[in-house]
């Protein structure tokens, strides 16, 4: 008598049902992760006829620079990151006539005109860490926002979350953040 050794045969019609529901599984269950980068505006583009170059004046720009070691500074002072968000409330909140909230009864000639023409301008080198970039880019957003909290707290006497779309816009109108970044090298 003649043994044949018969191979079972592996059923794999269901093995890509099988694969195709594992798939599905998995990218449903996967977090996908959304980054949300820096919350900024670009500026709008210059209408026709009028000069958008028109030169800022010394005292309406805030000079902050961060070197290629991570070191921050301010108008040629070098300063702490810590002491950074106090300055630029200084800078941008003298309500128009030279004193601020955050002076302390002094009044500084390093003061913008007013928080509407007051410029934050950023220089990084191309060796600053990421990091400090996003740690000073951190705490000049801390900065608008106090400074944007307590005048909305003065004049509509809300917290900013509370306020309508309006009052929302008067207050950035108030204090526009006018950051201008580039590289210094």
């Amino acid at each position: 008598m003649r043994r044949t050794k018969l191979i079972p045969e592996v059923n794999a019609g269901s093995m890509a049902d099988i694969a195709f529901l594992l798939l599905i599984f998995f990218l449903i269950t996967a977090a996908i992760p959304k980054d949300k980068g820096i919350n900024r505006k670009l500026p709008n583009k210059c209408p026709k006829g009028v000069d958008c170059s028109a030169p800022i004046p010394d005292r309406n720009i805030l000079a902050i620079s961060i070197n290629a070691n991570s070191e921050i500074m301010i108008d040629k002072d070098l300063v702490k990151l810590t002491d950074v968000k106090l300055l630029v409330k200084r800078f941008i909140d003298n309500n128009g006539d030279k004193s601020c909230n955050y002076c302390k009864g002094e009044k500084l000639q390093t003061l913008s005109d007013n928080p509407q023409k007051a410029v934050v301008s950023l220089q990084t080198d191309r060796n600053t860490s990421y990091s400090q970039f996003i740690e000073v880019q951190d705490e000049l957003t801390k900065a608008y926002y106090e400074v944007r909290k307590d005048y909305s707290k003065a004049i509509f006497n809300k917290e900013p979350e509370d306020l309508t779309k309006e009052e929302m816009q008067k207050v950035k109108k108030a204090y526009p953040f006018i950051l201008s970044e580039a590289e210094t090298r």
